[in-house]
């Protein structure tokens, strides 16, 4: 069983357990703890540039998160995570 991130209808990103794919047709799957990882680090710098993150429901493990906020605190963000990238290569 191997894991794969996947946007579902709405745009969200999940997790979905693809049990019946090959593993070459898998790829470089995401282990879900990693991944889980990068997306509460991705959330907190979200937070810290001004925006509202909303847990809209859980089910199980998966978490369902919305991020909201105004194009100041849209552009402290990618601010953000642009230094944070720039910080990374170095």
């Amino acid at each position: 069983m191997s894991y794969q991130a996947v946007y579902t209808e709405s745009g969200h990103l999940a997790y979905d357990r693809d049990e019946a794919a090959p593993a070459a047709a898998s790829g470089n799957a995401a282990r879900p703890a990693a991944s889980a990882d990068r997306a509460d680090a991705l959330l907190a710098l979200a937070r810290e540039a001004g925006m509202l993150v909303t847990l809209d429901g859980q089910i199980g493990r998966e978490r369902y998160q919305s991020v909201a906020g105004s194009l100041a605190s849209l552009m402290r963000f990618a601010n953000a995570l642009e230094q944070l990238l720039l910080d990374g290569d170095r």
